[in-house]
């Protein structure tokens, strides 16, 4: 073992987990304040409903925008059954550990969405679950040829699974974390620089992630991908050489060219430019 391999280990051998977890006085970081090891409801209170079908609670992190870019897309293409009210879900003040949040997503994890369009309200949770229920629901960026379907499928739930180690890993210990520690720095770049190198190299010989369609797949992947590349997310772009992913950046920079794209960012968001925080007509993104 190398001195630096011996200097990490050293580092990292000082805590020495007890036979039986306890939550800690003060477990640090810059999301301490809302962590917790249980759910349920902190507080009572009623989400608002405003004068659409579709409801969405949010913020524009990457997993929110990945419903409210697929809001816009399907408004661009004509489906005016995708009107939508947008309410602002600040997580940093607990807003989803509301008893009206919690109703609809028992993980209380942003975004939500309830559809009042039938008889019985409908609650969708989770963003992938978010996207495969909308496009199913108005025939739109999900292909019907069962292989290509199958494919958009494939690639949305490649999303699902991987984005972790990319947000709680990497993001969590290269921007959040307290201390700067070697080894889990190093454990999720390794597994972040191999995610984006997935998806350069399906990229290389296809415009769009799933085939020559631009689908759910896309708006799923890009916020969290497309972010990291176009240097977006963790203030991470040079760290991560992210002009290595030639095919990635270029479908990147495509993706956020699309005027819906340019909307959907919009909603939701109380940080930067063009904020937004909460969207109940078209005509409040103009």
């Amino acid at each position: 073992m190398s001195e630096d391999q011996r200097d990490v280990h050293a580092v990292n051998s000082t805590y020495v987990p007890p036979k039986v977890w306890a939550e800690p006085a003060n477990l640090g970081g810059q999301f301490a304040s809302i962590n917790r090891p249980i759910a349920g409801a902190t507080h009572e209170k009623t989400l608002p409903v405003g004068k659409h079908p579709l409801q969405l609670y949010s913020l524009a992190t990457p997993n929110g925008q990945k419903a409210t870019i697929l809001l816009e897309e399907l408004l661009a293409v004509g489906k005016g059954e995708a009107e939508y009210d947008a309410w602002l879900i600040r997580i940093n003040d607990g807003d989803q550990f509301s008893s009206g949040f919690v109703d609809i997503n028992p993980n209380s994890k942003i975004p939500a969405l309830v559809d009042h369009s039938g008889a019985t309200p409908v609650r969708v949770f989770e963003s992938g679950s978010i996207l495969l229920y909308l496009a199913e629901k108005f025939d739109a960026f999900l292909p019907r040829d069962p292989a290509a379907r199958a494919e958009t499928i494939n690639w949305l739930f490649w999303q699902m699974g991987s984005a972790p180690y990319v947000g709680g890993g990497f993001g969590h210990f290269y921007a959040y974390a307290p201390d700067k520690l070697e080894y889990p720095i190093n454990r999720f770049t390794m597994e972040t620089k191999r995610q984006l190198d997935v998806l350069d190299r399906a990229l290389a010989d296809r415009p769009y992630i799933a085939g020559d369609e631009y689908t759910i797949a896309d708006i799923a992947i890009w916020p969290w991908y497309g972010g990291l590349v176009r240097g977006a997310l963790y203030d991470s772009a040079e760290f991560l050489a992210v002009q290595d992913y030639k095919h990635l950046r270029a479908w990147a920079d495509k993706i956020a060219e699309r005027p819906a794209v340019k909307r959907g960012i919009r909603v939701n968001r109380v940080r930067g430019e063009q904020q937004l925080a909460e969207r109940h007509d078209a005509s409040d993104l103009d």
